[in-house]
């Protein structure tokens, strides 16, 4: 562990910082969790809780007996932010859509303590200055844009972490709505269902962040995490489930016009799905050239890395 950049997780016991927390612990990091002493007000929506069945009482004591070190702080609380960031040279966080722009709380957090040489801020996505995504979610996007225009302005060294399309999002339910298990009988599709998508584990998302948190040709770039196996249709996701079943589903194309009316329409969390699912499949927001001047594809600088791949993930719905 010696000689091991120290990492502080902001948002740790979330659908992806968790991940992330047990990855640093995997690969040897001292880790550090920034909790808070009351809950949060983000909604529980059942496809994540469904993905992520742990408790925060139960993540919080399991961090306590793995080695975890949790400092009590706050966002608001500028002073228990400073003195956290002391502790550490890696900051990542996860903290969810509500609080993306609070990320402004942490920069001048960094700002302070002066010791950072790595700030991870909440993306976890796609690539927000590559999209053409809809509203909810591009309001979304948005405050991510400028939350990486001010950690630019004020010169603090960053990796921004671009991983698409989580499985427990859009696999787990082959992106039909209002269920957390994949159809057996019939499945909508957006469009034609021939625009590749990018499909990562939560799990892997924090393998691959831990990665590039270890890795100082990271520093200032976008790691991409679109891997070969896993950059897919969603007509070879449903014919790989096909497989699993030995059965064909019925299927309805619905066109962007329609899923359009729909995003406009529905509520949370449907609206916000919708809008995910037809970033991906409709837009292609996960088809795009790098940058080699900023961009790093994962696939190719962690090739040691063995991630789940889509087909391996769904046997567990078999």
């Amino acid at each position: 562990m010696a000689g091991k950049d120290r990492i502080l997780i902001l948002g740790p016991t979330g659908a992806i910082g968790r991940h992330v927390v047990w990855a640093s612990l995997k690969a040897g990091n001292p880790t550090f969790v920034l909790v808070r002493n009351h809950p949060g007000s983000i909604r529980d929506v059942r496809l994540v809780r469904a993905a992520n069945p742990e408790t925060k009482e139960e993540l919080i004591e399991s961090f306590k007996n793995s080695g975890v070190t949790l400092i009590q702080g706050d966002m608001d609380d500028h002073e228990s932010l400073v003195k956290a960031m002391r502790q550490v040279d890696v900051v990542i966080c996860a903290v969810g859509r509500l609080l993306v722009g609070d990320q402004v709380k942490i920069i001048a957090a960094i700002k302070d303590a002066g010791n950072v040489k790595r700030f991870f801020p909440s993306e976890f996505g796609l690539d927000v200055d590559r999209h053409e995504a809809l509203d909810p979610i591009r309001e979304v996007f948005e405050e991510k844009v400028k939350i990486r225009r001010i950690i630019e302005a004020e010169g603090i060294p960053y990796t921004y972490l671009c991983c698409h399309a989580f499985t427990g999002y859009f696999v787990r339910n082959l992106a039909q709505l209002d269920t957390t298990v994949p159809p057996r009988d019939k499945v909508v599709i957006m469009g034609d269902g021939n625009v590749k998508g990018a499909f990562v584990t939560e799990a892997d998302v924090g393998t691959y962040t831990i990665e590039a948190a270890n890795d100082p040709r990271a520093l200032n770039k976008a790691v991409h995490i679109r891997l070969p196996a896993n950059y897919l249709t969603f007509n070879e996701i449903i014919s790989l489930w096909e497989k699993k079943i030995g059965k064909t589903l019925e299927k309805t194309h619905v066109s962007e016009e329609k899923v359009i009316k729909d995003i406009k329409e529905f509520s949370f969390p449907n609206d916000y799905l919708l809008a995910l699912y037809h970033s991906q499949q409709i837009k292609g927001d996960a088809v795009y050239e790098i940058d080699p001047a900023k961009d790093i594809e994962a696939s190719e600088f962690y090739p040691d890395v063995k991630y789940t791949t889509v087909d391996e993930y769904l046997n567990q719905f078999v």
